[in-house]
C-alpha cells in the first residue's frame, strides 16, 4: 500500500512541477487558438471580440479587424461558407 501512495505523489509533485512550465510557454508569444472563447493577455483570460451575429435560421455573420483590414465571414442557413477580406489602401 505504500509503494502505491509513493506513486501516487511522485506523479502528482511532477504534475505540479510541470505547470510553470505550461504557463511560460503561453508567455512566449504563442497564439491561443482560434476556438478558445478567450485570449491570454499578461497571465490572464480575457474574452475574445464576439461580434458574431447568429440568425433564427442558423446562419450568421462575423467581422475581425486587424489593423486597417476588415475579415468577414458568413454562413447561410444551408451551410455554404464565405469569407472577404477588404483592406483600406488610404495611407494616412
Amino acid at each position: 500500500m505504500t509503494r502505491r501512495i509513493k506513486a501516487i505523489l511522485t506523479a502528482a509533485s511532477a504534475a505540479v512541477l510541470a505547470l510553470p512550465g505550461l504557463a511560460s510557454a503561453q508567455q512566449q508569444g504563442r497564439p491561443t487558438p482560434p476556438k478558445w472563447g478567450y485570449e491570454l493577455r499578461n497571465g490572464q483570460r480575457v474574452p475574445r471580440n464576439n461580434n458574431r451575429v447568429t440568425n433564427p435560421d442558423g446562419s450568421w455573420r462575423e467581422e475581425i479587424r486587424q489593423g486597417k483590414c476588415v475579415t468577414v465571414k458568413e454562413r447561410s442557413a444551408t451551410g455554404e461558407y464565405k469569407e472577404t477580406r477588404q483592406c483600406d489602401g488610404s495611407g494616412s
